[in-house]
């Protein structure tokens, strides 16, 4: 490579100049910030020739000065001036003839236009271009040498070595900003791919509305670095606000907002994200009913198989400039696909366990149905015969025989009337609470099975003797677990041994219902009906429901239910 301090004219400079050039070498070469860069270049012109003032043009694509940048010239005359030149007269020689230019006096060649009003004189004159990889960068002028002399030879080999000097330094300052932006670019698209990651994740894992809404909603925002975030779904034709992020206020449940005519509308046709002043009135609201003060907005369809499930609203971005870009915009879409895609999936499971209750309702209505068609009503048949037949009868002794099956058949049926009762609402859990009522389905299991039931309910303080009252919904949750799962044990295990645990901690009700009998391998289970009902039972006031078997080992049902319920299952 060769040494931009060496020349065919190395004689022309001094050893002050040479030692100069080759500081001046190292600082611009280290130095990558283009801007800071380019004005060095000037005022180290300036300093090398001892010029009163010095510029830097910029060549443009269209072979004009686009920047120019000066040293030298104070503010207030750079104002008075006015526009700065577009590469006219001497300057547009420099561009037309791109080779070194000295003159004595610029006002005497003949390309010269003169100066603008309020300029200031400026007579010797000093041209050398830039050049980058065989193209001209731009072009450094020099003006008016100190003491009234003109620019010598060894200013001109000054000029000219710095200007080499300066090309290699502005093309690795380039060569910089570009890797910079490239960087920039790819985590941004990194920053999409684990968002996009998170939510698919999310999908595999998670599997209610309101939780994939959660965390479509917070993921979203900070993937814009958004001030609030709204999650909108599509309700019978208008948009309803499902969930906030970020400083909308809460109480947005009941929100919905008309779309005919609005950005929305056009958002959710078009499937095209669009970016739209906050006050803009094709919003159709006013963001204080959202607790928000916000000045911009930028709208992303949720679409899923061509189909727009709703929108994502960012408000504002969080720094220097609210304004979302196109960047923000193509972040917030791309992950908007993988969020519908979530927002879909859960829906469809949602309305899949809805027909799934619906179903189980049913077949619940049609069991009763048979056991009071085939059990009660037809006992009721018989002890009907048996009556109008002892009224027949002139036998006293066959009239009250008649009479005494009918009131035995009468007993049975209320016995059996009193069995169905109990599995619909057991009058222990009314009227004596929780612990009881397990109690009564452990001494029957045990008494039908012939296996040892360990029970153990423990609800509040000691005080309360393990027997707390709860919310009567969360009584009739784990009274129903604990029976179908002792009816699964009665009917699949042979277990000789049973263990119910029920406690109370801080935050949940925790259920244990453990045998010691055959087990079965996981990896062939199938959920059956009464598997379904328990983990439909457990949703519904928020809770988990969790099973671990082993052949031969037993079956392990662990249940944990919050006693404050979340808004999530309230929604559900």
């Amino acid at each position: 490579m060769t040494d931009p301090t060496k020349s065919s004219r190395g004689d022309v400079l001094d050893e002050r100049t040479m030692s100069r050039l080759l500081e001046v070498a190292r600082v611009l070469v280290s130095n990558l910030d283009l801007e800071s860069l380019l004005q060095r270049v000037v005022d180290e012109a300036r300093d090398l020739t001892g010029a009163r003032y010095a510029a830097l043009g910029i060549i443009g694509e269209q072979r004009e000065l686009e920047r120019f940048i000066t040293s030298g010239i104070d503010p207030e005359t750079h104002k008075a001036i006015g526009d700065l030149p577009r590469g006219r007269g001497i300057l547009g020689l420099l561009i037309d003839e791109p080779k070194p230019l000295r003159l004595p006096d610029v006002s005497k060649h003949p390309r010269s236009y003169g100066f603008p009003p309020n300029h200031p004189p400026m007579r010797t004159f000093l041209g050398v271009p830039i050049s980058i990889r065989g193209h001209v960068y731009g072009n450094l002028y020099l003006t008016e040498k100190e003491g009234g002399g003109e620019f010598d030879e060894r200013d001109e080999e000054a000029v000219i070595r710095l200007a080499e000097l300066a090309g290699v330094a502005i093309e690795n300052a380039r060569l910089y900003s570009h890797a910079l932006e490239r960087r920039e670019t790819l985590e941004r698209i990194v920053a999409r791919l684990e968002a996009t990651s998170e939510i698919g994740r999310a999908v595999g894992g998670e599997t209610r509305l309101p939780h994939v809404l959660e965390s479509v909603a917070k993921r979203g925002r900070a993937l814009v670095n958004a001030r609030s975030l709204l999650v909108l779904l599509e309700r019978r034709g208008s948009l309803e606000v499902a969930i906030a992020a970020g400083e909308a206020a809460p109480r947005l449940g009941d929100l919905r907002l008309a779309v005919d005519g609005s950005a929305w509308r056009h958002v959710m046709t078009e499937h095209e994200p669009e970016r739209v002043p906050a006050a803009d009135n094709r919003l159709g609201i006013s963001l204080r009913q959202l607790g928000m003060d916000a000045r911009f907005a930028l709208l992303v369809p949720l679409v899923f198989r061509g189909r727009a499930l709703g929108v994502l609203a960012a408000f504002d971005r969080v720094g220097e400039s609210p304004e979302f870009d196109e960047e923000d915009e193509a972040l917030l879409s791309g992950f908007a696909s993988s969020a519908a895609m979530a927002v879909a999936t859960a829906q469809s499971l949602a309305e899949s366990k809805l027909r799934e209750s619906i179903e189980a309702a049913e077949r619940e209505r049609a069991r009763w149905a048979r056991e009071l068609h085939d059990e009660t009503l037809q006992g009721l048949g018989a002890v009907r015969v048996m009556l109008a037949s002892s009224l027949r009868s002139e036998d006293p002794e066959v009239a009250r025989e008649a009479v005494r099956r009918a009131m035995e058949q009468v007993e049975g049926e209320i016995a059996s009337l009193r069995s169905l009762i109990t599995e619909l609402r057991p009058a222990a859990l009314d009227e004596l609470g929780l612990a009881p009522a397990i109690e009564s389905l452990a001494a029957n299991h045990q008494r039908m099975t012939g296996a040892t039931v360990h029970v153990s309910v423990a609800l509040g303080s000691p005080a309360d003797g393990g027997g707390r009252r709860l919310d009567p919904e969360l009584e009739s949750a784990i009274y129903r677990v604990v029976q179908e799962a002792l009816t699964n044990v009665a009917k699949h295990a042979s277990a000789r041994n049973v263990w119910i645990d029920v406690r109370e901690d801080a935050e949940a009700i925790s259920i244990l219902v453990r045998d010691d009998g055959a087990g079965f391998d996981m990896d062939q289970r199938t959920d059956g009906f009464g598997l379904v009902s328990m983990r439909e039972r457990v949703a519904l006031v928020g809770g988990t429901l969790a099973i671990v078997s082993t052949p031969g080992a037993g079956t392990e049902l662990r249940g944990r239910i919050p006693k404050e319920r979340p808004e999530a299952a309230v929604a559900s």
